[in-house]
């Protein structure tokens, strides 16, 4: 794809998504780190559900690390995977204590080190807390650099790559949104609307519903 229409396809995509963010509830880079880790192979509704009340009652690493592995379980249980991520957050909290005053850090080596953060979880971090121009690939930036012939690969990582080669300069610290949004609500996995796409003309995707 030429970088002429890789532009149309992001400029398209803002015009459409003007007010692109994250559909996480949070407050502050604390709350952005426990989300995301409680958003692995959930939805940010589900998680919205229960943080809203986890972060007024445990606001701080110090109050859920006090509060402990068992009474967070019991907060997040309606999370798939909420046992493991109930330890990985207590472990990540005590890690945020003992190693940086209590502050979520800023690089990818330190925030991989934490319990529950891989790649991914960290660019999200990276991008949403500390405007770093990182581009966080899950299913939906996945499936949709690869139907339209964005950036085409067979691995995560690779996809990653590439979108980072592509982009231009101007659109990388939003172009996570537009594409996660963008797979989210019209280039889905199943019962995609071709008829409500924006960037239909510059996809390349051999089996459009028009």
């Amino acid at each position: 794809m030429d970088s002429k229409t890789v532009n149309r396809i992001y400029e398209k995509l803002s015009r459409s998504l003007p007010d692109a963010r994250s559909e996480l509830d949070y407050r502050n880079k604390f709350e952005l780190l426990i989300a995301v880790i409680l958003s692995a192979q959930a939805t940010d509704k589900s998680v919205n559900a229960v943080t809203g009340d986890l972060f007024a009652k445990f606001p701080t690493p110090e109050a859920l690390l006090k509060a402990g592995e068992s009474r967070l379980k019991n907060h997040i249980k309606s999370i798939g995977l909420a046992p493991t991520k109930a330890k990985n957050i207590i472990r990540t909290c005590g890690i945020l204590l003992e190693t940086h005053k209590g502050e979520v850090p800023g690089t990818r080596e330190s925030l991989e080190e934490l319990p529950g953060v891989g790649r991914k979880t960290a660019s999200v971090i990276l991008n949403e807390g500390f405007g770093q121009p990182t581009i966080a690939v899950d299913t939906h930036v996945f499936r949709v650099s690869c139907r339209t012939g964005l950036a085409p690969a067979k691995t995560v990582h690779e996809v990653e790559k590439k979108l980072l080669e592509i982009t231009p300069k101007k659109w990388q610290q939003n172009a996570h949104r537009y594409l996660i949004l963008h797979g989210r609500y019209v280039c889905k996995a199943k019962r995609f609307d071709c008829s409500q796409c924006v960037i239909e003309k510059e996809c390349q995707y051999s089996e459009k519903s028009i």
